[in-house]
C-alpha cells in the first residue's frame, strides 16, 4: 500500500509539473530518481543523484537546442526583438516543429510530377 501512495505521489508531481515546456532539471529529476532508488531497494542518495545529472544534462540539451532555433530564427528574420526562448517558440511556430526538436514534425507535402496517376 505504501508503494501505490509513493507512486500515486510521484505521478501526481510529473502531471503537475508537465505544464512546462522546459525540462525539469535537477530538482524534479532529482525528486523523481530518490523515489526510484528507494523503491529499488532503499538507494534513495544513489537515485537522487542520478537523477540530478540526468535533469541538469536534459535542461542543458533543451537550451542548447532552443539557442540554436534562435540562431535560425535571426538569420531568417534579421533586426528581431526578443529572448532566445521568445525566438525559438517563434522558429517551432513558423517551422512546425516541437521543443527540443530542429526537424518539422511533419514531412513536406509531396508536389506532384504535374501527371496524376489513375
Amino acid at each position: 500500500m505504501r508503494k501505490i501512495a509513493t507512486l500515486a505521489a510521484v505521478a501526481a508531481l510529473a502531471g503537475a509539473t508537465a505544464a512546462h515546456a522546459e525540462p525539469g532539471g535537477c530538482l524534479k529529476y532529482g525528486a523523481v530518481g530518490a523515489v526510484g532508488g528507494h523503491v529499488a531497494g532503499h538507494h534513495s542518495v544513489m537515485g537522487a543523484a542520478a537523477g540530478c545529472v540526468t535533469g541538469m544534462y536534459k535542461r542543458h540539451e533543451y537550451r542548447k537546442e532552443a539557442k540554436a532555433k534562435a540562431a535560425e530564427y535571426d538569420k531568417e528574420h534579421p533586426g528581431a526583438k526578443g529572448t532566445y526562448q521568445e525566438k525559438a517558440t517563434a522558429y517551432d511556430v513558423e517551422h512546425s516543429t516541437t521543443p527540443g526538436k530542429m526537424t518539422p514534425d511533419t514531412p513536406p507535402a509531396q508536389q506532384p510530377d504535374g501527371a496524376q496517376k489513375m
